[in-house]
């Protein structure tokens, strides 16, 4: 994407990292038929990222002309004889995305929603199931849609051919043999998922200070909170024999060694 950017523009790469960023967000969704099919949100900001806005000349429609440029070369040669090359097909829907807007093209608002949908909807939607498969006497007794029955049998097949042996096809076969994450995204297109992780820590931690009544610690000292419980003493259920038969064969043993000594 950004060679054929820069190509539409007439200039280098590194030209154009100093006059706009490209960000993207993708996800990932299973159609009924068990193919995924993906929606992916490309933005172009300006170099220093989203509140930077792009240089004038970059429009809609010249991104519009990359992405589906950028489609059309992208091809994957799949291990057969001869080998196979896979390119994107002609199902490609390129659309502009406005702020809170319904114009001839698709809202942000929208937008949010469909990551909100994918997030929550996986492989079951496509009618198989949402653990691995160990073993392919279980496909049979699957509860799962005839057609998806069928896409499972087939990663347990291919996974046996040799050229396929580098592919994790039997492990994803419950996935219908996509092992990908349901979304992925550059890490300048919004907050990264390290920024989320320590907030969702934070709000914790401040939940269990105002819990427990403890102050807010000083940053540059470590606090450590520990509580102990008295258990109990002697051997719990079942301990008690072992530790006697442990005693009895020692106490056989030290008696045998006298004994030989004594000879």
């Amino acid at each position: 994407m950004p060679s054929v950017l820069a190509r539409l523009l007439g200039i280098t790469r590194t030209e154009l990292r100093h006059r706009l960023r490209l960000s993207y967000a993708k996800v990932a969704e299973y159609q009924a038929r068990g193919l995924v099919h993906f929606h992916a949100v490309i933005r172009l900001d300006g170099p220093d990222g989203p509140t930077d806005r792009p240089p004038d000349e970059i429009s809609i429609e010249l991104l519009d002309r990359a992405i589906r440029q950028a489609a059309g070369q992208i091809s994957v040669r799949v291990a057969d004889e001869p080998p196979l090359p896979v390119r994107w097909g002609d199902q490609l829907d390129v659309r502009p995305v406005y702020v809170s807007a319904e114009l001839d093209g698709v809202s942000d608002q929208r937008v949010a929603a469909y990551v909100a949908k994918y997030a929550t909807k996986g492989a079951e939607s496509a009618g198989t199931v949402n653990r691995p498969i160990r073993h392919a006497w279980e496909i049979p007794g699957l509860n799962v849609t005839e057609h998806a029955r069928r896409m499972i049998y087939a990663c347990f097949s291919l996974a046996q051919l040799p050229q396929y042996k580098g592919l994790p096809l039997r492990q994803w076969a419950h996935m219908l043999g996509y092992r990908g994450h349901f979304s992925t995204k550059s890490r300048h297109y919004s907050v990264t998922l390290g920024d989320l992780r320590q907030a969702r820590a934070d709000f914790r931690a401040e939940q269990a200070r105002l819990l427990y009544g403890v102050q807010v610690p000083d940053p540059n000292t470590a606090l450590t909170i520990a509580e102990w419980q008295y258990a109990g003493k002697g051997h719990r259920s079942g301990e008690g024999f072992w530790a006697n038969l442990a005693h009895q064969r020692i106490t056989a043993a030290r008696r045998r060694e006298q004994r030989t000594g004594m000879t």
